[in-house]
């Protein structure tokens, strides 16, 4: 089983693709929209990724997710399981291809904290983005077992960078880059 899409170098379009489907589905979250944000490995420079596109939208909560669910079925997006309580999650997939994910979460919600905190530490420490860069090189490289495979060995990973730049509950262990 493959993983959603193959890792490949940084690429300079991914912010405008992320600014294009910003746009797009902006209108679909109305009066509870707070903001957005581009996350995952797209948003670093400099660091090889899945060319799938990942946006973080806050909201005040989730109203009329009927409604939502429907908008975003018309951008050809598909809601997925929520990931936690307050944390919904929309994949898009083009001609079997996973293009773009979509975490909602209400504000104030542990995952916000921590899809950003990883991304700007990424963003600013060179030798933790080449040792995360070569990490998911490798998993890729002897992969067997598909995307779930290849998110729990990151896992650990993503895991204790986060304990040690975020206080997060003892026992509490949480993945910041969950398919489903």
């Amino acid at each position: 089983m493959a993983l959603t899409s193959k890792i490949c170098p940084y690429d300079p379009q991914w912010p405008l693709l992320f600014t294009a489907e910003n746009r797009r589905i902006a209108g679909g979250f109305g009066a509870e929209l707070i903001g957005t944000h581009h996350i995952g490995s797209t948003a670093v420079p400099g660091l090889s990724a899945k060319p799938e596109i990942d946006i973080l939208v806050v909201v005040s909560e989730h109203l009329n997710e009927v409604a939502r669910n429907k908008f975003m079925r018309t951008l050809g997006y598909v809601r997925g399981s929520d990931l936690s309580a307050g944390h919904h999650f929309y994949r898009r997939d083009v001609d079997g291809v996973r293009t773009h994910k979509i975490h909602v979460c209400v504000a104030g919600h542990e995952q916000i904290a921590r899809m950003l905190c990883f991304r700007d530490l990424l963003r600013k420490d060179s030798t933790v983005r080449e040792q995360y860069q070569d990490l998911k090189l490798q998993l890729e490289a002897n992969n067997r077992g598909g995307i779930a495979e290849y998110l729990a060995h990151k896992a650990p990973y993503i895991d204790a960078l986060m304990n040690m730049h975020l206080e997060v509950p003892q026992g509490q262990t949480t993945i910041i880059l969950t398919v489903v």
